[in-house]
């Protein structure tokens, strides 16, 4: 199996439980690694071919900037979903950060799986 990933999308979007993170954008970083059979764009060097990693960073963005999260694991369900919905990806892993949610920490977040690996 091969993998096309997506390393650290910045996104602005309302996530989060309290009152103030309902009323403030915070910026949440998001990595996807999705399954793909890379072997035919290779050869063919044609996008049409390829998993089109800017159509699905554009996608990603725009569904999280019109959304509102409470949870950072409701955050990757979704993301995960629309990518085997919309892009037919057979398995993907998503990591969502939440840098600066915790005084003492860099970073937290989850990371999620969802389809088969082939």
């Amino acid at each position: 199996m091969d993998i096309v990933f997506i390393t650290d999308l910045r996104v602005d979007t309302i996530i989060g439980i309290y009152d103030w993170e309902r009323e403030t954008l915070q910026t949440v970083s998001i990595d996807i690694e999705m399954s793909a059979d890379v072997a035919k764009a290779a050869a063919t060097e044609n996008i049409d071919d390829a998993l089109n990693y800017k159509d699905i960073s554009k996608r990603i963005e725009a569904y999280i900037k019109d959304s509102s999260f409470q949870l950072v694991e409701t955050m990757a369900e979704s993301i995960a979903t629309v990518l085997r919905e919309e892009f037919s990806i057979a398995w993907v892993r998503v990591t969502v950060h939440k840098p600066g949610a915790l005084s003492n920490s860099t970073d937290v977040g989850v990371r999620i799986e969802r389809g088969l690996k082939a």
